[in-house]
């Protein structure tokens, strides 16, 4: 059954684009339900719209593809078992989808250690204050329209990499090779625009 899953890159899901946040959230509430039931075509549906996002996830924690690839497959078999524990009152579904792959990601790390001596871009989120986690914030304003509004207040440059890096899973590197700057540069640049996203989510 789970030898079907395919990972498809894509830093944008269209069938997540076309439709509102709410709607979004409402058809994954729907679906993460009928795969608890026991439905593989639903879950096969909840591949198809979330698994640019958690391959994204996976491979910045990870740093390295082949590793991402196999994670990610490892999420969809815990989705499958754990689905009926999913509780939209608690979370929303890609809150919840995220965290798994999260979590799982971060177990196969300490398991295999870092491919590679750049940090992910997932933790610079974890600025120390007394704000809630940056990477939580992400996730739920996403569900409306504070995310956009935030990423609108960052400049440019910023705007773009850290859209690349959350959506896409672009690493450090391919950033800073893609705007011809230094890697130490990229890094300060992500970290700058991340604090002022953060402040702003906060909000």
């Amino acid at each position: 059954m789970f030898g079907c899953l395919h990972v498809r890159r894509s830093s944008e899901n269209p069938a997540l684009m076309a439709t509102s946040a709410e709607e979004g959230r409402a058809v994954l509430v729907e679906r993460l339900r009928a795969v608890a039931a026991g439905d593989r075509g639903a879950l096969q549906a909840v591949y198809d719209l979330t698994s640019a996002k958690l391959f994204g996830i996976c491979l910045r924690i990870l740093g390295d593809r082949e590793e991402a690839e196999d994670v990610l497959q490892d999420v969809y078999l815990i989705i499958w078992r754990k689905a009926e524990s999913f509780d939209a009152g608690r979370a929303s579904p890609i809150t919840w989808l995220a965290t798994i792959a999260r979590n799982r990601s971060i177990d196969r790390l300490r398991q295999v250690g870092p491919r590679r001596a750049d940090k992910p871009v997932d933790a610079a989120l974890d600025l120390a204050d007394g704000t809630p986690d940056a990477f939580e914030l992400l996730h739920r304003a996403q569900e409306g329209q504070q995310l956009a509004a935030c990423l609108d207040t960052l400049e440019e440059r910023a705007r773009s990499a850290i859209t690349a890096a959350f959506f896409g899973g672009a690493t450090y590197e391919t950033l800073a090779g893609h705007a011809e700057v230094p890697l130490g540069t990229m890094k300060s640049l992500i970290r700058r625009g991340l604090q002022k996203l953060k402040g702003c989510l906060s909000q």
